[in-house]
């Protein structure tokens, strides 16, 4: 049986995959309500990461940062001391290398395998069973858990050991904040020196310059529609935990700080819960 914890905008639907193909998953969310459409489709609740833990072969947990995790997996309740010696526990999260690493000496400690297994994509293609992981870990361990990933995603990027999947999802992470940022500035300079916003976007789009998923977010500028698929927040967080691998490797990322400033700025003023493409309507607030 499978056990999945964390119920957010990725991880239900990483789990209704799992159900749709045919995997038994016992579920815990900090709110069952987001459980809710799944159950009805013939999962299992758990009170907590604890019961997850009596009754999985392996667990996936899906959670919002650091410190989400390490409360999940070792706080009261916690699924590490109940999860049987040998058995699996595979990250999802978007968490930085160095506690990564402290997480996967904490399994070992126990005698629990571990992969750090971030995955590069949003909500539609975690609908739709086509997101990217980006693996960190002992190529054993990846076998037995690459059916159910595959399931979830369409592409498996082993990276290396421990910490190395965590560290690859930042660079990602990385540069998709800066590219929309870019993108962001790009249009809002056409616009003030009077060429039309969509103008401004096909001709991006349709040039060498532009990253390719800037492609899904050209509907959400042109109508001002910033329903989440990438909360802001997230993205924020995750630029902050850049700032932090940085300094802990005496890497100088000038770009990169402004950067999660910029989005921290969005952050104070309203957007958090908005998808990260907002981002282009708090460049051009003042135009």
């Amino acid at each position: 049986m499978i056990g999945f914890i964390g119920l957010g905008i990725m991880g239900s639907r990483m789990a209704n995959n799992l159900l749709k193909s045919g995997y038994e998953v016992i579920l815990h969310n900090r709110s069952k309500a987001k459980a809710d459409h799944l159950l009805k489709e013939g999962a299992i609740w758990a009170e907590s990461p604890r019961q997850v833990a009596q009754q999985a072969d392996i667990i996936f947990t899906m959670l919002a940062n650091p410190q989400v995790v390490e409360s999940v997996a070792l706080g009261k309740d916690g699924f590490l001391e109940e999860f049987p010696a040998g058995r699996l526990w595979v990250d999802c999260s978007t968490v930085d290398p160095s506690f990564t690493r402290k997480m996967g000496e904490e399994a070992l400690r126990r005698d629990i395998r571990f992969l750090d297994a971030p995955v590069a994509g949003s909500k539609i293609p975690a609908e739709k069973g086509e997101l990217v992981f980006l693996v960190g870990g002992d190529e054993k361990d990846l076998e037995e858990a690459r059916p159910m990933m595959e399931v979830m995603g369409k592409a498996i990027q082993h990276q290396g050991e421990n910490g190395k999947g965590s560290s690859m999802k930042l660079v990602v992470n990385l540069m998709l904040a800066q590219s929309m940022a870019a993108f962001s500035e790009a249009i809002t300079l056409g616009q003030s020196m009077g060429l039309e916003k969509e103008t401004v976007m096909n001709t991006l789009l349709g040039g060498v310059t532009a990253a390719p998923f800037l492609n899904s977010k050209r509907d959400k500028l042109l109508h001002g529609n910033y329903e989440a698929e990438f909360p802001l927040e997230h993205l924020q967080k995750d630029l902050q935990l850049v700032s932090q691998a940085a300094y802990e490797h005496n890497v100088s990322l000038p770009i990169a700080n402004v950067t999660k400033e910029i989005y921290g700025l969005a952050k104070q003023f309203g957007y958090s819960k908005e998808d990260f493409s907002v981002i282009y309507k708090f460049l051009s607030a003042r135009m």
